[in-house]
């Protein structure tokens, strides 16, 4: 890890790539937002679908997964539920956990939503692209 002092075009390069994060957040807002869903939704079926190995997760790797707390997991899947976007299944080796699971009406929201995120981010690779930092 360097100490070294970063120069102008370090301060630009890091000030470019927020700005993209940012703007790239606010369009997924939006867009999901205008679907129907909350953003916290598309995270959590995104989540879901994105799960290393398999197609659910248990409410614990919900959490980690969205950096989030437990009761708060418990709370969005529960909305998550009432829309028929997951479902819970019991988990068949811990009686204490639950699958959550992707519903065909959640995976097909979820296909639309990302199609749309996939886009933005080829549009808005210039600005994304992160900071090359030479070495000293």
């Amino acid at each position: 890890m360097t100490t070294e002092a970063l120069t102008k075009a370090d301060f630009e390069a890091l000030a470019r790539f927020r700005f993209g994060i940012r703007r790239y957040l606010r369009f997924s807002e939006q867009t999901v937002r205008e679907h129907g869903l909350t953003p916290q939704q598309y995270q959590l079926m995104l989540a879901l679908k994105g799960y290393p190995g398999r197609e659910w997760a248990t409410l614990r790797e919900l959490a980690d997964r969205l950096q989030l707390r437990h009761h708060s997991v418990v709370e969005l899947v529960d909305r998550a539920q009432a829309q028929q976007l997951v479902r819970r299944d019991p988990h068949p080796a811990d009686a204490r956990a639950v699958q959550v699971r992707l519903t065909s009406e959640g995976e097909h929201a979820l296909a639309r939503l990302s199609a749309l995120h996939r886009d933005e981010l080829q549009r808005m690779s210039a600005v994304l692209t992160l900071p090359e930092w030479t070495e000293l």
